[in-house]
């Protein structure tokens, strides 16, 4: 397996996230997501979505993995998103390819740098689709407690792009300092 190189996102790296989510949520969302909405629309959903944050990424952070393939991971949180729960992890997605190879817990410690860098708490939380039983798991494993079941917003507030009523969980860090590793690794990796 190729070496990651981690940086900030900036607006010409749009198209490449918005493959990689549409990606993702093709494969974790189905059965949450309406098959129309993930079989169609999706790709141009998630590209005006990333257009318009990395164009105007004030108050966000959001850090990219890539390997010699290309794009291989992304983790994108909001700053001090909440009152109570601090910032927010609103995505992180990592390439089919790099799954179980530590690509997501490194970018979830960059994210976690972030919020200790520029966010005024230090508390940190995401959401994760309740039938996402993989992602739960790694949450856990990394301090996450899951201290909310809320039900699934429609993608751009259209009910039909749902398949039934899928629930949500929140899973939140008092303070994100637990997703860092004991060593810092090395700027450029």
């Amino acid at each position: 397996m190729t070496a990651l190189h981690y940086r900030e996102a900036r607006p010409e790296d749009a198209e490449q996230v918005a493959l990689l989510h549409a990606d993702s949520w093709r494969r974790h969302y189905r059965g949450a997501y309406s098959d129309a909405f993930l079989d169609g629309d999706v790709l141009d959903d998630r590209r005006a979505v990333w257009s318009t944050r990395l164009a105007a990424p004030a108050g966000s952070a959001t850090v990219l993995a890539e390997d010699a393939e290309g794009l291989a991971g992304f983790v994108h949180l909001v700053l001090d998103h909440d009152g109570r729960w601090g910032s927010l992890v609103d995505n992180l997605h990592v390439a089919h390819r790099r799954h179980r190879t530590g690509t997501g817990t490194e970018l979830l410690a960059r994210g976690a740098r972030a919020v200790a860098e520029r966010a005024a708490g230090p508390s940190v939380y995401l959401w994760v689709l309740e039938q996402n039983t993989d992602a739960q798991q790694f949450y856990r494993a990394r301090g996450g407690t899951c201290v909310e079941r809320t039900a699934v917003p429609p993608p751009g507030g259209d009910p039909s792009q749902l398949h039934g009523a899928p629930a949500k969980l929140r899973f939140a860090w008092r303070d994100a300092a637990a997703l860092l590793p004991a060593r810092p690794p090395r700027p450029d990796r």
